[in-house]
């Protein structure tokens, strides 16, 4: 396995548009980052306030004469086990991006990255078994520290690869038509085959 880094002249050419060179869309590609991460939140974090703690409602001690504090309830916040004041509850974080600005985004984080060299042309990667060893064999023979990072972008599903890059903390495999910008910001290198940039290309012009 050999590869080398895009050129940006060669990715202007396939992509058919022009990189970004400058400032634009940097709001774009951070509202769209925002959005894809707050997505992801659950927002089941819940906490129980004096109303739905399990407790008595009855005073514990009467209001004068013992020496301590009064007190009108055990499920008062300020008692252990008591309530939680101000604490989290069910939400949804989920935020809407349009289809403008994630385009955009995209673009952004696409030009940068092949603009910094950190985007590599390869052929399409064949593996007989979906072995993670294999997949790590041909990227270290290609010159890949194994200490970073790798994002493999391709043209159409393959199980076998992409049960082998699955298995590896620091690899994980796309196709061209839903690889986002975050994925392409994640990733210290990207891998990104002939076939990829084709469909990178009619998502960016539509």
């Amino acid at each position: 396995m050999s590869f080398s880094p895009l050129s940006t002249k060669d990715a202007s050419s396939k992509l058919k548009v022009d990189l970004i060179e400058n400032g634009i869309g940097t709001q774009a590609l951070h509202e769209t980052v925002v959005a894809y991460q707050a997505n992801r939140r659950a927002g089941t974090h819940s906490t129980k306030t004096k109303a739905t703690v399990a407790g008595s409602g009855k005073k514990p001690w009467r209001q004068k004469g013992t020496g301590n504090a009064r007190s009108g309830y055990k499920s008062s916040p300020v008692w252990s086990g008591g309530g939680v004041v101000f604490g989290p509850h069910p939400r949804d974080y989920s935020k809407k991006t349009n289809k403008a600005v994630k385009q955009l985004a995209l673009r952004k984080a696409l030009s940068s990255r092949i603009n910094a060299g950190e985007v590599y042309l390869i052929d399409p990667i064949t593996l007989d078994k979906p072995k993670t060893k294999d997949l790590v064999s041909k990227l270290t023979e290609g010159g890949h520290d194994a200490k970073a990072s790798a994002l493999f972008v391709i043209e159409t599903p393959d199980q076998n690869l992409y049960l082998a890059s699955r298995n590896h903390p620091k690899l994980d495999t796309v196709t061209g038509d839903l690889v986002n910008a975050e994925q392409i910001l994640r990733y210290d290198r990207i891998f990104i085959t002939d076939g990829a940039l084709g469909k990178l290309s009619a998502r960016l012009q539509k």
